[in-house]
């Protein structure tokens, strides 16, 4: 019983120290006048692109230019865009049919730095609401550091289903390093300038991923270009698959089934020493209190103070990444969704395809995919 105490303090501590690795985008003021292009891929964003539009129009820093990449929606995404927002122009273009070998996210990105004018490249996802200093800040990081910079956005919870991502949420960030020259990309909000765009390839060098952001990443390290990535909290937000628990599961279930092979073996190996810790607590206070089958101490005590541990740790370290409150307390059922999710995956790998947004693309290397966030 002491070892297992013992494995159980340890898991716990790892929690800790891997939510420690989270730097956030530091504020900065770029140099000089930099000519910014601030293109947004949007397909079917009609409920979210205003409120991007309204943010850009805030910002501390103007762009040179806003580009709204509508790839073939059928709500009113191009009419709103062309709408803009306040004080801010924006320019809607539509890329040809999407051909094969090709994703619809990086299909639209393609056309839309072609034309674009702006000597900084700034990619943001539909659904992302900048505060005020984020292009400033954004801009001046890619200034210092060069190569791909990116954030991941604070996730923005409004409905109850949405609480239901918080393992998602935490276990990405946790499970891959960050910082400076971290070699990770998050694809919702990022910048690089042209000429490192052109060394990387580009989004033709990743058209048949649907998870772009990671292969970006890799594309612009084998060109000897840095890649750096931070977290968003106070500086960028945005609200993910706001249209409903199924577009929830679709949304993970389809990062799951192409990213997982990405991430790098001692971070994934300290995550899941972490989340069986999880696991256990999860499971230990409800087995000792109902009499099911128990490793370690049997006592309902010890086992409700290890369950408040990591329910306390939780409510700590998912403040930095969303606005994650209640579901912290009850982490037992995030525990279950999580593990639905994941088998949901692996049977989508086996069958070698998953849908999103009406687009079926393939979950095997090598394979052309159609699809994208």
């Amino acid at each position: 019983m002491e070892l297992i105490a013992l494995s159980l303090l340890v898991r716990w501590a790892l929690g800790w120290l891997l939510a420690c690795r989270m730097p956030v985008l530091p504020a900065a003021v770029p140099s000089g006048a930099p000519g910014v292009s601030v293109l947004i891929p949007a397909r079917n964003e009609a409920a979210s692109l205003p409120g991007l539009l309204a943010a850009l129009s805030r910002q501390t820093l103007r762009p040179l230019e806003v580009i709204v990449v509508d790839d073939h929606s059928d709500d009113d995404t191009a009419a709103l865009a062309r709408a803009g927002a306040p004080g801010l122009a924006v320019r809607v273009i539509q890329p040809p049919p999407l051909p094969a070998r090709w994703c619809g996210k990086t299909w639209a990105l393609h056309h839309g730095v072609a034309a674009s004018l702006g000597e900084l490249l700034v990619f943001l996802d539909a659904d992302t609401q900048p505060a005020p200093q984020f292009l400033q800040n954004l801009v001046a990081a890619s200034q210092r550091l060069g190569g791909l910079v990116s954030v991941q956005p604070y996730h923005r919870t409004e409905q109850p289903y949405e609480q239901l991502s918080v393992l998602f949420n935490l276990v990405g960030l946790m499970a891959v390093p960050l910082g400076e020259r971290c070699g990770v990309a998050f694809g919702p909000a990022m910048a690089t300038s042209r000429g490192d765009y052109a060394r990387s390839g580009g989004h033709a060098a990743v058209a048949d991923k649907v998870v772009e952001d990671w292969f970006l990443a890799h594309r612009y390290e084998a060109a000897g270009l840095p890649v750096s990535a931070f977290i968003g909290k106070d500086t960028i937000t945005y609200r993910m698959y706001p249209g409903g628990l199924g577009d929830l599961v679709m949304g993970f279930n389809k990062n799951f089934a192409t990213a997982a092979a990405e991430v790098r073996w001692p971070w994934m190996l300290a995550v899941l020493l972490w989340l069986s810790g999880l696991f256990w607590a999860a499971w230990c206070l409800p087995a000792s209190l109902l009499g099911w089958p128990l490793m370690g101490d049997p006592r309902p005590l010890p086992n409700a103070l290890l369950y408040g541990a990591f329910a306390l740790q939780l409510l700590v370290i998912t403040r930095r990444v969303g606005r994650f409150s209640w579901i912290n307390l009850v982490f037992p059922i995030p525990v279950l969704f999580f593990l639905g999710v994941f088998l949901q995956a692996i049977v989508n790998l086996g069958r070698g395809q998953v849908r999103w947004k009406g687009r079926s693309f393939s979950t095997r290397a090598g394979r052309p995919g159609l699809g994208g966030r």
